[in-house]
């Protein structure tokens, strides 16, 4: 279970300032809610994803995605 920051704060905080605890929680969130996005919660999870993908603790062989494929812009 998730233990951290409300959404509502984060929202108003840069990702850069998230850690990897919340960057990997609302990635989850975000993905198994994926097709009922708007426009505003798609921007939210692309900068989640970019921030994913600038950490090199993101990096280290783990399966954090959970099967989700993130492209490279």
């Amino acid at each position: 279970m998730y233990v951290g920051r409300d959404f509502s704060e984060l929202v108003m905080t840069s990702k850069k300032r998230w850690t990897d605890k919340e960057l990997a929680h609302f990635h989850e969130s975000f993905q198994q809610i994926l097709p009922y996005l708007n426009s505003e919660g798609g921007m939210i999870y692309r900068e989640i994803l970019e921030e994913i993908r600038n950490r090199p603790s993101f990096h280290n062989g783990a399966s954090w995605d959970r099967g989700s494929t993130i492209h490279p812009d």
